[in-house]
Order: C-alpha cells, then structure tokens, then sequence
C-alpha cells in the first residue's frame, strides 16, 4: 500500500479497495497459526481462576469482561472484513490471545 500525498482522496479509496479485494482470497485461505494464541488464552484463564480462588470478583469480573470485550470487537472486525463462520472465529481469538506469542 503506497501512498502518494498529491492524489486525491477518492482515487487514493479506491485503490486501497482494489489492494485489500486482491489480498482479501489469500488471507482467507492461509491457516493462522493458533499457538500464540492458545499459550494468551492459558494465561488469561489461569489468572482469571487465581483471581477467583482468592476472592477477587471484582478483579475477576473487570479481567474477564475486558477479555470478553476484547474477543467481541475482535469478532465484529473480523465479520465486518468479510470473515464468516470458522475463520471469523479463529481470526478473533488470534487477535484477542495472540499477544501469547511475544512471550
């Protein structure tokens, strides 16, 4: 995506439409790689169980509902992008938990 600050505003839309329809197939049928995502998911449902162990409900409803809105508006983005079903899913836990895989 280049981007050329003297064309106008509607030519610049429309080519970035053109660039993100022509990568939109190939992105939908690489695989994601879940791993990252699996080891996030871990740590946020090991805190979460520590935090209800030890009494904390609020902590516990504040951790989870930042997750669970976290993992929704990740789910919408991914349906708004054009992902439906399994893949929209697996794209929404990936940005959600896939922080997992910088540790």
């Amino acid at each position: 995506m280049n981007f050329d600050e003297s064309e106008p505003q509607s030519v610049r839309e429309a080519r970035l439409a053109v660039e993100r329809a022509e990568a939109r197939p190939a992105r939908k049928a690489a695989s994601l790689d879940l791993q990252g995502a699996h080891v996030g998911a871990v740590i946020v449902t090991v805190a979460l169980v520590l935090l209800g162990c030890y009494g904390k409900l609020v902590a516990l409803g504040v951790v989870g509902g930042i997750f669970l809105l976290w993992f929704s508006a990740a789910l919408v983005w991914a349906y708004a992008d054009g992902d439906h079903g399994r893949h929209a899913l697996q794209r929404a836990y990936n940005i959600a938990f896939g922080w997992g895989n910088g540790l």
